[in-house]
């Protein structure tokens, strides 16, 4: 009985949050900031999002569709945060934060450059207040950079760093791509550099000081399409949809033929055995003697032809129907979904990647979950907080102020 009951208090042990007792104050924004502080949230750090008190970070009112809720997006990329204001214009606001810095783990901003250390906190400051503090910066260039007081949002940093020139149809113009890599695909770097940070801080009892570069970040991504241009003397063109030097490998058209009906079909050059089964699923065996079929480079030589057999299959069949038949023959092959089409996925929403939170003000929300799963590290989903929402409890547990104190903070506008 004894051991039942041991092995039942083991598992509880082993199933808390991997980040748990972690304190971070978020003093980010938009999404590149916040993106990173989210990931920490989702891992179990205690995330506590410190704004200024009037209306928060931009990202609550600044795409808002009512004038009396946060916005969808600022929902999405604060989820499991709590909320404090504090005044950092004021003598006492900045003092309030010192406090704050002194117990906390990590402290990490993306203001506009040179704005957090105008305030008097730079990392030689940071440090001194507290020698196990990781601190870090997200900016949308180097600090050492030409560009360092530059401006940057998500599309700057594609721009800028490789993403969007490599995006696009052979001889047209580049164009964005739809998902935020620039701010998310930098916040997720960025929080892989703090775990790492206190990962190290365990052994040398010393925090650091963490920067990431927007831009940066965005070349770290094109490190395939970079591979292809380093073996070339001239600027290498945008590829489109295909894949460059093999067949097939793009869209194919499904039925009923509107604007969203494609599936995406590809056959690695690595592996002959994708070309084999994917002509018997579409019963076109006659192509595996087609000298022109032999393998993908040469495919790709006639990727006419190739289309054309495929699409002749295809456009017959919804795109579901392209998935299930290709992908179950064993051939890489996805339906191009819609959000709208995403939001409402059974799959996403059985598997809990979809899920409906109760937003305060809003009511149900339905937000992506978060996608890494670890068998001993469990955190549930919860709303991102409204503005200020914490005060109390967040003063009170770090600070130990008591509700008075709170109070007569909020009366001095200190919060």
């Amino acid at each position: 009985m004894q051991d039942q009951v041991r092995q039942q208090e083991i598992a509880t042990e082993t199933q808390q949050p991997a980040l748990k007792g972690i304190k971070v104050l978020d003093l980010t924004q938009f999404e590149a900031g916040p993106s990173c502080t989210e990931a920490l949230a989702w891992l179990g750090a205690d995330v506590v999002k410190v704004e200024e008190p009037n209306r928060g970070e931009p990202g609550r009112w600044g795409m808002t569709d009512r004038s009396d809720a946060d916005s969808h997006y600022f929902i999405y990329y604060n989820l499991n945060k709590r909320s404090v204001t504090c005044n950092l214009k004021s003598e006492e606001g900045k003092e309030l934060l010192r406090r704050m810095i002194a117990k906390a783990d990590v402290v990490i901003e993306n203001m506009a450059p040179g704005t957090f250390a105008r305030l008097g906190f730079d990392w030689p400051r940071l440090s001194a207040l507290n020698p196990r503090l990781i601190f870090a910066q997200v900016k949308g260039f180097a600090p050492e950079s030409p560009h360092a007081d530059y401006l940057s949002f998500d599309m700057i940093a594609q721009a800028m760093g490789g993403t969007m020139g490599v995006n696009g149809h052979p001889g047209e113009p580049p164009v964005r791509p739809g998902p935020t890599i620039g701010d998310t695909g930098t916040g997720m770097l960025c929080a892989m550099g703090i775990v790492a940070a206190l990962y190290q801080r365990m052994t040398t009892g010393r925090g650091q000081h963490i920067q990431i570069a927007m831009r940066d970040a965005m070349l770290n991504y094109c490190r395939t399409p970079m591979s292809r241009q380093a073996a070339l003397k001239e600027q290498m063109p945008r590829g489109g949809n295909t894949v460059p030097g093999t067949a097939p490998g793009g869209l194919y058209k499904c039925a009923p033929g509107g604007i969203d009906d494609w599936c995406y079909i590809f056959a690695s050059r690595g592996n002959g055995e994708h070309w084999r089964r994917l002509v018997k699923a579409i019963a076109r065996e006659d192509l595996l003697d087609d000298p022109r079929m032999v393998d993908g480079p040469t495919r790709a030589q006639h990727r006419d032809v190739v289309d054309a057999a495929i699409t002749e299959w295809t456009s017959k069949r919804t795109k579901q129907e392209v998935t299930r038949v290709i992908a179950g023959a064993g051939v890489p092959c996805g339906a191009v979904m819609t959000t709208l089409e995403l939001l409402n996925d059974p799959d996403l929403h059985a598997r809990g990647m979809m899920q409906t939170i109760e937003h305060p003000i809003r009511g149900p929300v339905t937000v992506p979950g978060w996608p890494l799963r670890m068998s001993d590290s469990k955190v549930a989903l919860k709303s991102a907080p409204v503005l200020g929402a914490d005060c109390e409890a967040i003063y009170g547990e770090w600070l130990g102020c008591s509700a008075d104190e709170v109070k007569d903070m909020r009366q001095s506008k200190v919060i």
